[in-house]
Parts: structure tokens; sequence; C-alpha cells
């Protein structure tokens, strides 16, 4: 079987049938992660060779402020109907983020069902190797992948498929999950972090961190040995609206204010992974929106949400999955050069956009489909998408005495068949609860999907 036509069956093998949630979400392509860039936007092109630049303080080297995370790559129809990698227009994008100056490209051995790193080293291998820095990660989420040779294997495996004989940026991905006895199990009792530790000094690995989701305790047990491991950079999520809210919306997250302040204390560089929260500070309620554009018409939203995250000094690079040519664009006319937010302007979106989103006590999805596939069918980010759609528009049905209601509720029942298929709606969940140990944001998915589909059920029968 040919890499290019690996099956569903012989890639969760691969990774590890035990976390098929986890696995299937780092694997989805085209995915939202910042949506269609907003009608309003500027039009221009991007100009080339101002790409703005931060040192890595150990090698020197300049990376560019904007890097292409290789997670949501443009799909097409394939022979059979269903969709492929389209791997004309990952080329066209590539050459053209490198054109304009970007030269760090983020994946994964989990990304796209499997076929990200091929797709990102064929798109690369076709420049010289001088002109970019790669990264990728040792996804070993199932227990099937935590013996030392199958890890040693993912970790060979990727340098095959992105056709390279050394990694700049390699990352542990998504330290802290299930607490501390995961991370040893992953990392420390089959001696991989020793032998990625080696692999370093040997200099097939140029920089080593790792990526962090979940229990703070991990996440202080590393940078409190940092003497013995000598992280070159860690990855972690910031925007303006996790730097002082992250724990307020779900207590099972860390604000990013003290992850960034923890790696500047140690002179670690932050890579800075959902500037935009999976898409949703781009598409933000209407009437905020509109306090933006009105601050700055030339700006689209989601720029002010990347200059948010590439202003801090010790912030090497801002990842972004871009999926259309429009993405990539308009991360280039922020990052090109960047302009970096006032003092003023860092705290109005700190303490007043961000506290109304936070008061619209949404469900924290960020669309990432780190909890997909379900086993029962069930497209639990597209029913997150449209509630949250619906309630920041202000046009969710909840009362019956609006003179709306039954506008709204007809918009909300028509809008959740054309966005979810029938047979993956909210009523089809069993509650069996593979899919919340999976989420990064802790969001208590069965307990979501029951009220939802409550919520639905009684909009029917008002009907």
């Amino acid at each position: 079987m040919s890499k290019k036509d690996i099956s569903r069956r012989k890639f969760l093998k691969l990774i590890g049938a035990g976390t098929v949630a986890t696995t299937a979400a780092l694997a989805g392509c085209g995915g939202k992660e910042q949506d269609l860039i907003d009608e309003n936007g500027p039009k221009v092109e991007p100009p080339v060779g101002k790409m703005t630049y931060r040192k890595n303080p150990k090698t020197g080297e300049e990376v560019s402020l904007l890097g292409y995370g290789m997670m949501r790559l443009p799909m097409k129809p394939g022979d059979d109907g269903k969709d492929v990698l389209d791997q004309e227009m990952i080329n066209r994008q590539v050459d053209y983020a490198i054109e304009h100056g970007v030269n760090y490209f983020d994946t994964s051995p989990a990304y796209c069902q499997g076929l990200s790193e091929r797709a990102t080293g064929i798109a690369l291998h076709r420049h010289p190797r001088k002109d970019y820095f790669v990264a990728t990660k040792l996804s070993n989420f199932n227990p099937a992948t935590w013996e030392r040779e199958e890890a040693i294997k993912m970790y060979h495996d990727s340098m095959k498929e992105l056709q390279v004989d050394y990694i700049d940026y390699y990352l542990l991905h998504a330290i802290g999950g299930s607490g501390i006895e995961e991370f040893n199990n992953r990392y420390i009792n089959n001696g991989m972090l020793d032998f990625l530790m080696e692999e370093r000094k040997a200099g097939r690995i140029r920089n080593l961190g790792f990526s962090y989701h979940g229990a703070i305790s991990v996440f202080d047990h590393l940078l409190e040995n940092n003497d013995k491991y000598h992280w070159d950079f860690v990855q972690i999520e910031l925007n303006y609206l996790d730097w002082d809210f992250a724990n307020e919306i779900n207590d099972s997250n860390t604000d990013a204010s003290y992850l960034y302040a923890e790696l500047q204390k140690r002179g670690i560089p932050a890579v800075i992974m959902e500037p935009l929260l999976g898409g949703r500070l781009a598409k933000l309620p209407q009437y905020l929106m509109r306090e933006l554009k009105t601050r700055n018409p030339e700006k689209t939203v989601a720029s002010w949400a990347f200059r948010y995250a590439g202003t801090p000094e010790g912030v090497l690079t801002v990842l972004s999955g871009m999926t259309y040519m429009e993405h990539l664009k308009d991360n280039l006319l922020t990052y090109c050069p960047l302009e970096p937010l006032t003092e003023k302007e860092q705290e109005y979106l700190q303490n007043e956009i961000a506290r109304k989103i936070v008061g619209l006590e949404n469900i924290p999805c960020n669309d990432c489909k780190y909890c997909m596939p379900c086993p029962y069918g069930v497209d639990i980010p597209a029913i997150f998408v449209h509630y949250n759609k619906c309630k920041n528009e202000g046009t969710l049905p909840n009362d019956n005495q609006d003179p709306n209601y039954r506008k709204y509720r007809r918009q909300f029942l028509i809008g959740q068949d054309r966005s979810v298929p029938k047979l993956r709606q909210a009523n089809h969940c069993i509650q069996c609860g593979q899919c919340q140990p999976h989420c990064p944001q802790s969001i208590r998915i069965p307990q979501e999907l029951q009220r939802i589909d409550e919520f639905v059920e009684k909009l029917k029968q008002e009907g």
C-alpha cells in the first residue's frame, strides 16, 4: 500500500487505535482555523522582503514571525468522490509563503490522516534546505506507541516523510494530557527523552521543545528541570482571550500570561499556537467586529489577534493553519512588517473585547477536531460551532416571548441541518465519553451535547 493511498485503518494502526479521537482530530485538514477573511479586508498584495523576523537565541538564526501550520491543508475531491489533499495548491501556497519570507513550517505525523508530513516534505523539498525550518512532533498519544521501538520508528519516519536528514524544531507533542504519569510513560520510562537529547547532541535535532496542553503540573515540572533538559523553545496557546481568561473560561486551562511569564524567566522562546482560537477571534459577534473596524477600517478582525500574538518580544513565531490563499495573504500583510500593538491597544483587547467575549459564555470549542472521529458519527465540532455562531449573533432562540423567537427558531433548526447532517447531530450521542479526554480545552463534551440535544428537542416541540 502506498503512503498516498494509506487507508484509515492503516493510519490508526500506525498512530495507535486507542487514541482514535485524538489522532483524527490532529489529522483533520481543510479546517477553519481562520475561516474566510472578512469581505472588507485589504485587497492589496503583501510586499516581498518585508517579513518581520525574530532571532533564535541559541542558533542566532532569523525565524519568520509568521509560521505555517500544516494541519489544515487545502483539499480537493478525489477520483472516488472523497476529499484528498490538494498537493498542487499546497505547493503553490508554500511557494508563495517562502517568496514572502515565511521560513517556519510546523507539522506532525498525526495531521491530515497521517499525510501532512508527506505533503509538507513534497512542497518544501523543491526549495533549498537553507530556505526553511521544519518543525514536527513525537505524536505518541496511544499506549501502543509508548514502546521505545515504536516511538523511535515514528521519529525516523518523520525524517523520511519530510525528506530531511535533520529536524530544525522537534517537539514532545501536547504534554500535559492526563498528568505526570502519562508524560512519564510517553517520554521518561521508555528513555525517549534521553534518546531525543542525544539526537540533539548529534545535530539531527537542532532545537528540542514541547507543546503544552493539559495539566499545569507537567508544564511546571519540565520548566523546573530546565537545567537538565535545556529546552530550546516551548509551544503554548496565546491570544488576547486566553491571556487572562483561559482559566476563567475553563478551570482546566492555564492563563497564557502565566505560561509566557514562566518561559520569559528562563529565556525560553515561545512558539504560539491558536492565535485565533480556531477562528473564534476572527468570527466575533457583529457588534464587536464593528468596534474593531471603527478603530481601524483597513485591518481585518483577524489581524488584531495576529498583531496581539506577535507583539511580545519573547515570541519566536506565530503559527497559523492557512487553508486558503486569502488566509496566507492577510497574515502576510499583518507581519510584513509587524506593527506592534501599543500598550493601550493591548489593554483594549484584553480588558474590553476579551471581557465581552467571556460574557457570552460560549462553549470554548476551537474546532481543532481533537475529539474526532466520534465512534457513533456525531460531528462534535460542527454542532458546537453552529451553536456558538447563533449565540454570538444574538439569534439563539431562548425566549419564546421574544418577537423574533419564531424567526430565530426556524433559522437555528434550518442552519443546524445545513451545518450538520441529521445522522451526525447531538441526539446520536450515547454519552460514551470517549471524546472528552482528548479535548485540549477540557470541555465536558457529552454534557454539552446532551444540553444542546435537549435544547433542539424543545425547539422542535414548540413548532
